[in-house]
């Protein structure tokens, strides 16, 4: 080949994008054809989220957007050509029935009425007339029944052969109606044809999904388990993404994977940060009570798991100024936070922050705030809102997924299964870290989702912070997520063990008078 023909090739292959119809038409031709998410997901190689996200009003690109479209053109040249084979059908189905119109059986899905104006139906298979017994091609009022008099006759055989035939000259519409019933009987007709808004779903196991994996691993790697435990943490992202369209089967709501994003929740720069503060712990007490004490560093369980708990948006983030805090809702603040005036037994709740002024929080930063502030603790003024991005929300989003991660780890726990137990951790830690501007996870782009559940495991070290100070314990240290040094008994305020509920001991230490500074 030429270099001009490889010139040629390669501007052959370059070409307009392909056309999608709006995002709204995409979801109806899917359902109109009767076909699941999962189904057209797993058609296009991609997961069921990131098809609800192009439902949703995100676009592919490059060759799956080329594969998506040419699905959708498939799927609406298909409903276009039943529709039209419909249409020739109706005019026949629409003449007036009377007890001297020949009816023969249709598919049309457009009912008739008969003389008293209830519906008529067109069987595709006939049933027993509910008045004769015999084969009728017609349903009135959800029975089966002939309308012509003539063709309603008795059985030879059956309970219906004693009785009397309505007179041949009976006008169809004085035929006496079948009385009502609690149910009606199943048919084969068009209406069946659509798609069921309450299907029932079979219970799915996602403790299974793990379970499979790790045991699909060990088998690859013949019980090699350092090779095993290295193939399931590469997959960890992957298998999350799949976890989570396992656990949201049959659930309310949909997980909206690429919304539009605010600037602010972007990037500045390739290798810098957004603009959202999450309010991360990095705080050591200055001044030890008098004397000679033994510190406990506590280790908290599973803060990531835990904190998958807490109020998500559901939706496109909509921007709002001057409103009070509505707790129906989720998202970012832009707030002055409160002067804070315990800093020597407690760490600030809103993190370390060298700079005043005003600064934009997630959810769990202004609801910790707003809680601080309230009658109960009286610890704090309110803080200031001036705006907000927010979106409706759940704090059961990704409940299923939390509890099938919590009871895999607490099984493998049980039964010293290091390979499961790690391969959990990183699902979860993994999945938090790459929902946002990843290249890691292009199934999700939620960075807002990342910094409300980053934040939240940081709200929630911090009261276990308070509780502890509230019972008496001296607070030493609080760092990130995880790490929470004390003074004093401990175990009277917090269980010990390695359930996500519970603490472990990672050290202790003597600490004189000055211990704190220059730590």
């Amino acid at each position: 080949m030429s270099d001009f023909d490889a010139i040629d090739s390669l501007l052959d292959a370059v070409g307009p994008e392909a056309e999608l119809p709006p995002c709204q038409v995409r979801r109806e031709l899917r359902e109109r054809a009767r076909l699941s998410k999962a189904q057209v997901a797993r058609a296009l190689g991609v997961s069921p989220s990131t098809l609800s996200g192009w439902e949703s009003g995100r676009d592919p690109a490059g060759e799956i957007r080329t594969k998506y479209a040419y699905l959708l053109d498939g799927l609406n040249t298909k409903l276009a050509t039943e529709t039209a084979t419909e249409t020739e059908a109706a005019p026949a189905a629409e003449q007036p029935l009377t007890s001297d119109t020949t009816v023969t059986p249709s598919s049309s899905p457009d009912p008739a009425q008969d003389e008293d104006g209830d519906d008529v139906e067109l069987l595709v298979v006939p049933e027993p007339c509910v008045l004769c017994g015999r084969p009728a091609g017609q349903c009135v009022a959800g029975f089966a029944q002939h309308l012509a008099s003539a063709d309603c006759q008795p059985t030879a055989t059956g309970a219906s052969a004693t009785a009397p035939a309505p007179p041949a000259e009976q006008p169809a519409a004085q035929i006496p109606k079948a009385p009502l019933r609690t149910t009606r009987p199943a048919r084969a007709t068009e209406r069946s044809k659509g798609p069921a808004r309450h299907a029932f779903q079979e219970p799915s196991g996602p403790v299974d999904l793990i379970r499979e994996a790790v045991q699909g691993a060990l088998a690859e790697h013949r019980g090699d388990v350092d090779a095993a435990m290295a193939r399931l943490l590469k997959r960890a992202i992957p298998d999350a993404m799949r976890l989570l369209d396992e656990t949201r089967k049959g659930a309310r709501y949909d997980v909206i994977a690429h919304p539009w994003i605010p600037d602010i929740l972007k990037k500045q720069t390739a290798r810098g940060a957004d603009q959202i503060w999450e309010a991360r712990p990095k705080w050591t007490r200055h001044e030890l009570p008098p004397g000679q004490h033994e510190v406990t560093a506590l280790d908290i369980n599973g803060a990531y798991l835990s904190a998958l708990k807490t109020h998500l948006p559901l939706g496109q983030l909509e921007h709002s100024t001057g409103l009070a805090h509505d707790r129906r809702r989720s998202g970012v603040h832009l707030i002055t936070p409160p002067e804070w005036e315990h800093e020597a037994v407690l760490p600030n709740p809103i993190g370390q922050r060298d700079e005043p002024g005003p600064l934009w929080v997630t959810e769990p930063t202004l609801r910790l705030l707003l809680r601080l502030s309230g009658p109960k603790h009286q610890l704090c003024a309110p803080p200031q809102i001036h705006e907000s991005y927010t979106s409706g929300a759940t704090e059961n989003l990704l409940e299923k997924f939390r509890i099938a991660l919590k009871d895999a780890r607490d099984t493998a726990i049980e039964q010293g299964d290091t390979v499961t137990l790690e391969y959990v951790k990183a699902m979860y830690s993994k999945f938090v870290s790459t929902m946002g501007e990843s290249n890691y996870n292009r199934e999700l782009y939620r960075p807002d989702w990342m910094h409300l559940i980053r934040s939240q495991a940081f709200a929630n070290l911090w009261l276990k912070a308070l509780k502890a100070h509230d019972e008496g314990l001296a607070v030493v240290r609080a760092m990130g997520t995880d790490e929470l040094h004390v003074i004093g008994d401990w175990r009277r305020v917090f269980v010990e063990g390695r359930g996500v509920t519970e603490v472990k001991v990672k050290d202790t230490y003597d600490a004189g008078e000055h211990a704190g500074e220059g730590e």
